[in-house]
């Protein structure tokens, strides 16, 4: 934990207010609905470069827990093979599962295809949680969506009604921040929650503009 984080761990947590939340749901709407009309066209390029370059569908939807306790759908293009959810020891090695079992994510994922690679690298992958936006069931800024298992694991109790007091968010402060590498076992919780403690308009429309840089640097919030 860097010096300035430990600042941060200090603040209490921030209430969102009226004023706050129906502001960021008017930009999540406004942003989300010009985005899919202005890039309507590379979606489905890249939809159907997916389908074209291995067997399967072209948005892979997963499943995380969502505002208040709720499963939704997170939707992705797809980057892996079509089985590789239901065929694991096809792929991996037995060091590998226990790596997915505990923080799903593996370093060098056999299950990636070549396009998928490309696209996580670009955090083109992400584009279809636009609709997600849209439609209510996330945020452009939030802690990024997680699996149930991963709650359950990683978070006490309180710390389970503060992050799901809010959509989690396409863009996350524990990936724009540059610390992506840091998994749940070595702090990622306390990362994410974070977010709470700076959450503001400002504070959201910094994250978006700090994306950019963060995606052309490859790390792009998974």
């Amino acid at each position: 934990m860097t010096k300035k984080e430990k600042m941060i761990d200090q603040l209490p947590y921030k209430e969102a207010t009226w004023w706050y939340r129906f502001w960021k749901r008017t930009i999540d709407i406004f942003v989300s609905f010009t985005l899919i009309l202005l890039l309507a066209l590379p979606l489905f390029i890249i939809w159907l470069v997916v389908r074209l370059s291995s067997p399967g569908k072209g948005i892979f939807k997963d499943e995380r827990v969502g505002k208040d306790d709720k499963n939704i759908g997170v939707y992705k293009f797809r980057t892996m093979y079509a089985d590789a959810e239901t065929n694991l020891e096809k792929y991996l090695t037995k060091e590998q599962l226990r790596d997915w079992e505990s923080e799903r994510k593996v370093e060098n994922d056999p299950r990636i295809t070549p396009v998928g690679n490309f696209l996580r690298k670009t955090s083109l992958d992400e584009l279809p949680q636009l609709f997600n936006i849209l439609f209510g069931t996330m945020s452009l800024v939030g802690p990024r969506p997680i699996t149930r298992l991963e709650l359950e694991s990683h978070f006490t109790y309180e710390q389970k009604r503060i992050l799901l007091s809010c959509r989690p968010g396409l863009i996350g402060y524990w990936g724009v921040m540059g610390r992506s590498d840091v998994a749940f076992d070595h702090g990622r919780q306390e990362l994410e929650l974070n977010y709470f403690k700076l959450r503001s308009l400002g504070f959201d429309l910094l994250l978006m503009f700090r994306v950019i840089p963060a995606v052309f640097k490859g790390r792009g919030a998974k």
